[in-house]
């Protein structure tokens, strides 16, 4: 068994590809797990959503291209 480790993607980007490497590590649908955070950024408070994506593109590393 192999250990993933959580990294941000290099193939399913939009800006830094913070969600997509969290949907490979989750094993979910990268464009899901995009909609629900939209929307749960919207509609709670925009402020926390976009510092938590800022931390998280600061912290993850990328992940190699092979």
């Amino acid at each position: 068994m192999s250990k993933q480790k959580l990294m941000r993607s290099s193939k399913e980007k939009m800006f830094a590809g913070v969600l997509g490497g969290v949907a490979d590590y989750l094993g979910w649908d990268v464009t899901i797990l995009r909609i629900v955070y939209v929307l749960g950024t919207v509609f709670t408070s925009i402020f926390p959503g976009v510092i938590i994506y800022i931390v998280l593109w600061l912290l993850m590393p990328e992940e190699l291209e092979s």
